[in-house]
């Protein structure tokens, strides 16, 4: 059964399907359903959508892994700059990081996830899961979970602390600092690491999964031990577990924005960072380099993850979002879903920036099912806008 629905917002001359797929979509979701969606093509604006009661096209939203992507943006400036090395060891940053065997891993071997430092063996705090700097110190005396450079596995909860801190120690300035002065005011992007209190008014609070009964029934069938290294990379094997889809709830994440999931933004600001990241926009040069997004878009890490037990792909820092949508996103392109459903990413090659947000927590968490459609559909538009 399908629902009447209103879709806000503006589409460019070439882009009138992507709206109408947005709205079919939508048409099929539930009463409640929230969302944005917007994307870039060649640093301009071509799609700027919205729906569901109280939201607009500003309203920010937890964006949850897609935090990264920000993170890594500007990992990738310092690379560029020379300020960081890819293949450098990340004691040559950060002495304290030798402890337990980890001497010997590559900065370049720390963004493609193969650390084995998935988290601590007696978990986080709440208060220390918002704060990044301790997140590093703790990890630094703990012993891998697999042997470094061995295999990989999704760092989901602190791969943001543990690069922001190199970060820091080579330029005595966080990721969040950085971020904030180099990409996020100098574009007006609404996608914030550190949320300020002004801004709260337009936060809209993460609505639980409604998982379907079947749906519940394959949750229900997943390995559920409390010392798995899922367990343990989603901090659930702790005295105090985390709570993801109620993560970015909480006040203090979105405050300190740390660097893995504690991102907060709208579907603009997500398309707008990564148009950015490729592309002129607004008369500035593309913030990276082609050589740049190629390093950093280039498969180091696929296969079998151990955290997701599935098929994983990652670049530096990045999903390699190509291997998603492989039938027609460019190789090389850049970008971070986000648990709760969000995905955004930059395509090189067709010059195509994305961004989608929504509120209720996605089935079966990663990007949302829905993205399959409006992916295609805007890599479509652009195809025919040649």
């Amino acid at each position: 059964m399908t629902r009447e629905t209103t879709v806000h917002g503006t589409v460019a001359e070439g882009f009138e399907a992507v709206r109408e797929e947005f709205a079919a979509f939508v048409a099929g979701e539930r009463d409640d359903y929230e969302g944005q969606l917007c994307a870039y093509l060649h640093g301009r604006p071509v799609v700027d959508l919205w729906t569901g009661e109280g939201t607009a096209g500003d309203s920010l939203y937890g964006v949850y892994s897609a935090t990264k992507g920000a993170a890594h943006l500007v990992t990738a400036l310092l690379v560029q700059d020379g300020t960081l090395e890819l293949d450098r060891k990340v004691t040559y940053y950060w002495p304290e990081f030798a402890a337990e065997g980890k001497g010997a891993l590559t900065l370049r071997d720390l963004l493609a996830h193969r650390a084995g430092l998935i988290g601590t063996d007696t978990g986080f705090t709440p208060a220390e899961l918002a704060d990044d700097r301790v997140i590093a110190e703790r990890l630094a005396d703990q012993r891998p979970f697999w042997r470094p450079g061995t295999a990989f596995g999704c760092h989901a909860l602190v791969i943001g602390a543990l690069t922001g801190e190199v970060v820091r120690r080579a330029t005595g300035r966080t990721v969040q600092e950085l971020y904030e002065e180099r990409i996020r005011a100098p574009y007006g992007l609404d996608l914030h690491l550190g949320l300020p209190a002004a801004r709260e008014p337009r936060f809209r609070s993460v609505r639980p999964m409604l998982p379907t009964p079947a749906q519940q029934a394959l949750l229900d069938g997943l390995p559920a031990g409390p010392h798995t290294l899922a367990a343990i990379a989603f901090n659930r094997h702790g005295t105090q577990p985390t709570d993801l889809e109620g993560l970015a709830n909480e006040r203090l994440i979105r405050a300190k924005g740390p660097a893995s999931v504690g991102g907060v933004g709208s579907a603009r600001g997500l398309a707008g960072m990564y148009a950015a990241a490729i592309s002129e926009v607004d008369g500035k040069a593309p913030l990276l380099k082609e050589d740049t997004v190629a390093e950093f878009g280039q498969i180091h890490s696929v296969g079998h993850d151990l955290v997701a037990r599935t098929h994983q792909s990652f670049g530096l820092g990045f999903q390699a979002t190509a291997d998603t949508w492989h039938s027609f996103l460019g190789a090389g392109t850049i970008g971070h879903s986000g648990a709760n459903g969000v995905q955004s990413f930059a395509d090189p090659r067709s010059g195509i920036a994305y961004g989608y947000t929504r509120r209720r927590f996605a089935f079966p968490g990663g990007a949302a099912p829905e993205n399959d459609r409006l992916v295609a559909a805007v890599h479509r538009a652009a195809l025919a806008a040649r």
